[in-house]
């Protein structure tokens, strides 16, 4: 019992010194959220699904926020876990090469910088643009931000398949924190597994937005509207609602408790007077407003990668924001 005691005062304090994710947007439209999470053994695959669906969404938020249990002191591991993979029956799979790389646009504050690698799992028929500057080919495209001891990568995009993966800026004690989940968002397909088709994205770094032209037709916008050390926060809007599936869906992997990228789900069901809490496996799916999925215990695997909050859902192109929320810092902090 004592060591019970000392074990949640201890969790406690760590919530305590670590900014959370926006708790709940109380008055957001509520979504379907469908769980098509498989098992697998293998840790380098990504066999977490999370879908949303509601075909009068256009605008939401998403937010990455350190896990409640980081702590300076502990032991950080980011490595690649090939244990049990059999990766070459995977679509394209090769052994990796040197990736062609080329920086897109470079401020005092802000870096983008594309890659195309020798293979990929698909073909690449999505433009990159910024200002007059467009690029073909390009695989993944990395945001660097400034801090006060050189600059940080936060947000990594693939635009041939949709995929983005996010993360705070590290906080004090740390260079660098692992990513972990991703998510897509616009009309999602299942194409060998679930992919959002673009044409073009084009960024503007003065906005820090995104603009993306779907394949299927309509647009949508991603824009980074906080990034510090307490958490990233992204608006995401469409031109017009999505429907026939889902608008956005999570990514991610678990193993085990001990070994996995994401492990508990929250939703907040419309209307509910408190979260229902799970094991992300066993989850089976529900109609919420809000949705936290993340780990309340460190994993072997990707220890630092960030929680992921999807809430503020909107019919309109402006999420709403909750009263209580503060305005995003002038400057990231670090």
């Amino acid at each position: 019992m004592r060591f019970a005691s000392a074990l949640s005062a201890c969790l406690l304090a760590l919530a305590l010194s670590v900014t959370p994710a926006l708790a709940a947007s109380l008055d957001g439209l509520a979504v379907e959220v469908k769980n098509e999470s498989e098992p697998v053994l293998c840790a380098e695959k990504d066999n977490v699904s999370l879908s949303f669906a509601n075909k009068d969404v256009r605008s939401f938020r998403i937010e990455a926020a350190h896990p409640v249990y980081l702590s300076s002191s502990m032991r950080d591991n980011f490595e690649a876990d090939w244990t049990a993979c059999d990766m070459a029956p995977e679509p394209g799979y090769k052994a990796p090469a040197p990736p062609r790389k080329v920086t897109l646009y470079d401020d005092n504050d802000l870096w983008v910088v594309g890659y195309t690698f020798p293979t990929f799992w698909r073909p690449a028929p999505a433009t990159v643009r910024i200002g007059d500057r467009v690029e073909t080919g390009i695989h993944m495209l990395q945001i660097w931000v400034l801090r006060t001891d050189g600059s940080e990568e936060v947000l990594v995009f693939y635009p041939q398949d949709g995929y983005w993966r996010p993360r705070p800026m590290a906080p004090k004690g740390f260079r660098n924190t692992a990513y972990g989940s991703s998510f897509l968002v616009g009309p999602v397909e299942f194409q060998g597994r679930p992919v959002v088709n673009i044409k073009e994205v084009a960024f503007d770094p003065k906005t820090r937005t995104f603009k993306l032209d779907f394949a299927k037709g309509g647009s949508g916008t991603v824009k980074i509207v906080q990034i510090d050390a307490t958490k990233m926060a992204l608006d995401i809007a469409f031109d017009r609602a999505i429907e026939g599936g889902p608008f956005a869906m999570m990514r991610s992997m678990y193993i085990t408790e001990f070994n996995n990228d994401v492990a508990r789900i929250a939703v907040r069901e419309k209307g509910a007077k408190s979260w229902r809490e799970e094991n992300i496996m066993s989850f089976g799916g529900g109609t919420a407003t809000d949705i936290w999925a993340g780990r309340l215990s460190p994993s072997q695997h990707n220890t630092t990668s960030a929680d992921l909050v999807f809430n503020s859902f909107s019919e309109t192109q402006a999420p709403k924001r909750p009263k209580s929320e503060p305005p995003p810092p002038a400057q990231p902090v670090n």
